[in-house]
């Protein structure tokens, strides 16, 4: 047995890569930008939505969408968003979205990101 400040080495080696910091990307799916961004869009939704305690009806009428769609985005089923009704949706939820657009930081391929203010 065991004691408990007893340590056992191992042979064990992991293998880590680091990631893009797009999971979609990670995974090789199509659109991962578009991805990416409609669920960040998404999660900021959310967070307001419960944060304001909307029930899905509730926040269906808000957003003049029907109650199936709510739950869509809840569940991140994003599918049949765009990013730009998204936003739309943020600005009904009193937000302002602001897209910033500058020169590439590391002069490589831009990249598209979302931030959320609170």
């Amino acid at each position: 047995m065991i004691e408990p400040d007893e340590r056992q080495e191992t042979d064990m080696t992991i293998d880590m890569e680091h990631g893009t910091g797009n999971v979609f990307a990670d995974l090789d799916l199509p659109d991962a930008v578009d991805r990416q961004t409609k669920t960040r869009l998404a999660l900021e939704l959310n967070e307001i939505v419960k944060a304001r305690k909307l029930r899905q009806v509730a926040a269906a009428k808000l957003l003049g969408i029907p109650q199936s769609k709510v739950s869509a985005l809840v569940n991140y089923r994003l599918d049949g968003f765009s990013v730009e009704r998204l936003m739309g949706f943020l600005t009904l939820l009193n937000r302002d979205v602001e897209i910033v657009i500058r020169p590439s930081r590391d002069n490589r391929e831009g990249h598209v990101s979302v931030h959320a203010l609170r």
